[in-house]
């Protein structure tokens, strides 16, 4: 299964208690090269349902793995496994075009 860098995010610009919730759109490029941008629940499904790989690299080449989870109500999004950063790796990300 290829895996994927997740390089940019959209958000909205509505209040939200955890802010990964904002993320509506992920920017990524492939394994292979190819590129793409996809909804947070396309990205979520395919992690979740067809065992796809994400991850958020910085400038030194330090991957974050992207998972998925869920709020207390149920509300699918997708997060940075914790790692030596303490920067939000995927809010941190520049706004796609």
């Amino acid at each position: 299964m290829m895996a994927i860098r997740i390089t940019c995010i959209n958000k909205d610009n509505g209040f939200h208690e955890n802010p990964n919730l904002a993320i509506t759109h992920l920017g990524w490029i492939g394994e292979d090269g190819n590129t793409g941008k996809s909804t947070r629940l396309e990205i979520y499904n395919w992690i979740k349902n067809k065992k796809g790989e994400a991850y958020v690299a910085d400038i030194y080449g330090n991957r974050a793995k992207v998972i998925t989870a869920e709020t207390y109500n149920g509300t699918q999004y997708l997060k940075t496994e914790a790692d030596h950063s303490t920067k939000n790796n995927l809010l941190s990300l520049p706004e796609c075009n």
